[in-house]
């Protein structure tokens, strides 16, 4: 028993590192689900564009910090597709990013040359980020560190682009559509706008999951919306009730998928699931965390004696 507590407290540092990456990804989710009010299945496709894209620049000779910013470009191109379909065509959002995740399977074979994955190796390529570098290299390497960092400077930029008018507008657009048109916006735009910086920020999250992997896989992203809105749902259900402003909103949702991660972890340490169930536990813990607040509810709220009349 001794063993295998050392053995779940060592892996638990790189089930961190790992919600780390995907809490940049669920952010991403978080702009279309909860702030635009639209399902967006593109990110299935998206979180291999990134990674592809990124892998294929360094492996051109390319640094890893325009790499990485080209895999955010290949992003936004994807959710400005998805925009286009949705609001140019008509095609109901999660149609169009039906319609994209399904291209984009195609498109990332063409970046892989055809294979259906492509590795990378930290001893030949300057990587930014490794699952090797979690321990016994200095804390400026630490994988841990560095996302964390990007995670920051990501928030910051959330934060400042959302108070401003543009951000504000697609804040408006998610809430009521039908009254942002009414005071003069323009609601197709925003919904591509905002869809553009989800698929960015997804994208980002992938370039920095195949540096972490040490390879892309053409099947990277599937399920990838999945772990998204787990890390969304998580966020909300444990610092809910934290009032915090937009920044901690953000945050909570990073925090969340570090939470999912270290769940999946103690669960598979337990024995109570195989590696081969992950997707059906991936289910159950968004079951389980969506069903919270309605039990709660339910079964869990006092109902304030007096009624009405006393208040």
């Amino acid at each position: 028993m001794g063993l295998e507590l050392v053995s779940l407290f060592n892996a638990l540092p790189g089930a961190c590192a790992q919600g780390l990456v995907w809490g940049i990804m669920a952010i991403g989710v978080y702009i279309t689900y909860k702030i635009l009010d639209l399902a967006d299945l593109t990110v299935d496709g998206t979180m291999c564009t990134g990674g592809a894209v990124c892998i294929a620049m360094m492996m051109t000779g390319h640094s890893v910090g325009f790499s990485m910013f080209c895999a955010f470009l290949a992003g936004v191109l994807a959710g400005l597709a998805t925009g286009l379909l949705h609001t140019a065509m008509g095609i109901p959002a999660i149609l169009a990013g039906i319609l994209t995740q399904l291209s984009l399977y195609s498109v990332n074979l063409r970046i892989l040359g055809g294979k259906a994955n492509q590795a990378i190796s930290l001893d030949k390529y300057d990587l930014l980020v490794s699952l090797r570098w979690i321990r016994d290299v200095p804390f400026y390497k630490n994988t841990i560190f560095v996302v964390a960092v990007a995670i920051i400077l990501l928030v910051a930029v959330l934060y400042w682009f959302f108070g401003t008018e543009l951000g504000c507008s697609i804040r408006a657009t998610g809430s009521n559509q039908n009254m942002s048109r009414a005071q003069g916006i323009n609601t197709d735009l925003t919904k591509i706008l905002g869809l553009m910086l989800s698929n960015g920020i997804v994208a980002l999250s992938s370039a920095f999951l195949a540096q972490y992997n040490g390879f892309v896989d053409i099947n990277m992203g599937r399920g990838a919306i999945v772990v998204g809105l787990a890390a969304v749902i998580i966020g909300e259900v444990v610092f809910g009730r934290i009032h915090g402003n937009f920044a901690f909103r953000l945050a909570s949702v990073a925090a969340g998928a570090i939470i999912y991660y270290l769940v999946m972890q103690i669960v598979m340490w337990l024995g109570l699931l195989s590696t081969n169930d992950n997707k059906l536990l991936s289910a159950i813990i968004v079951a389980v965390f969506l069903a919270i607040p309605y039990l709660k509810g339910k079964y869990f709220t006092r109902v304030k004696k007096g009624g009405a009349g006393n208040a």
